[in-house]
């Protein structure tokens, strides 16, 4: 589920780019792929004990950790590739708002990665260095999120091959953000369900679900907010690292992000207008219930009267004009049952008429 409250940081009063591993982490796994525009130079998991030996003249080296990295690995890496040890450490601290900081020879990007879990959606880091001649990618989920990049790569006709390392981070970037897609695609969905279900069957269930709904879109609005302006900065900066020809791509992610967040907005709204909705339609039913109970009580009141009279206890004086001659009557039973269902069937007829039930 949405989790953005439990955070892993480091104790305060650490030193600034002291790398702390988190209490718990899952399993890790590195890949290393390098290319040119003629060939996969190498392909293959793990770490060595010399990252350094990986950059090679005229390869494009991306390197992704899949889980949260291993300390060890990831001071060798940053040693290896002059990664500073600040933005190191927000690769650690789980839970860092989406930001881009620039250094002198590499860029550092964090967003939040936006994934359909089995039944909720997940929030989970996504951390990018890029450099001249690499990309260092670091996902802290458990989903494959770049299958299809790593297709892409293999494909010798793929544009993406004859690219430098800026159309590489584009692609990993515009794939971290397009997974939001189909979680927002199902979160639409479950907003239409639960507007019928206040609208034929509003009751707590429903209400449980309406703000659950505003929990996660609040939730997933504040993860991915930030990723606008830090996808926008990247498309309008002039590091030497992004080539000019690639910004219009990072554009294309900002635009998607942009698409995202005004998703997010009308789901708001829709959500708060459903608070409206459920309020009304429990109003309406009690109306119904009012309105049902209140012509049963109409109906009975002539019928009470009548019971109510001839429930007093005054016995049969033929001197009075006054008397009630009906209580020894044979007939007097039955005809006062046949005068009450007249009434009752008389008053039921006239409110229908009124379109009073």
């Amino acid at each position: 589920m949405v989790d953005l409250f439990h955070k892993h940081y480091a104790p305060p009063g650490s030193a600034p780019g002291e790398l702390r591993p988190p209490a718990t982490a899952p399993h890790t796994v590195v890949h290393v792929l390098g290319y040119d525009a003629d060939t996969i130079r190498y392909d293959s998991p793990g770490l060595p004990q010399e990252p350094a030996t990986l950059r090679q003249p005229g390869t494009v080296l991306w390197l992704h950790f899949a889980g949260t990295p291993r300390v060890d690995d990831l001071r060798r890496t940053g040693e290896a590739f002059g990664l500073h040890p600040l933005a190191l450490e927000d690769v650690m601290n789980h839970g860092q708002r989406p930001k881009l900081d620039v250094f002198d020879d590499h860029l550092f990007l964090e967003l939040r990665c936006l994934t359909q879990g089995s039944e909720r959606p997940t929030v989970d880091d996504f951390a990018l260095f890029l450099g001249g001649d690499f990309v260092i990618s670091i996902y802290h989920g458990d989903e494959d999120l770049f299958a299809g990049v790593r297709a892409r790569l293999h494909d010798p006709a793929s544009r993406l091959r004859r690219a430098g390392a800026d159309r590489l981070a584009h692609a990993l970037l515009d794939a971290v953000v397009d997974h939001a897609f189909p979680v927002l695609e199902t979160l639409g969905e479950r907003i239409e369900d639960l507007e019928t279900d206040l609208l034929d069957h509003p009751g707590p269930d429903a209400l449980h679900e309406l703000h659950r709904l505003k929990r996660e879109t609040l939730l997933i609005r504040r993860a991915v907010w930030p990723a606008r302006d830090v996808l926008a900065s990247l498309s309008r900066g002039d590091s030497p690292l992004v080539a000019e020809a690639t910004r219009i791509y990072f554009r294309d992610v900002s635009d998607h992000a942009v698409q995202i967040i005004e998703l997010l907005e009308s789901y708001r709204d829709m959500l708060a207008g459903m608070l409206d909705l459920y309020l009304s339609s429990i109003s309406n039913r009690q109306n119904e219930v009012m309105k049902v109970l209140t012509v049963i009580a109409t109906v009975f009141i002539p019928l009470t009267f009548l019971v109510g009279v001839y429930g007093m206890n005054f016995s049969v004086n033929p001197t009075s004009p006054w008397a009630m001659p009906e209580l020894h009557w044979d007939y007097g039973y039955p005809v006062l049952w046949l005068v009450m269902l007249a009434v009752a069937g008389a008053m039921l007829v006239y409110f229908k008429r009124r379109r009073w039930f």
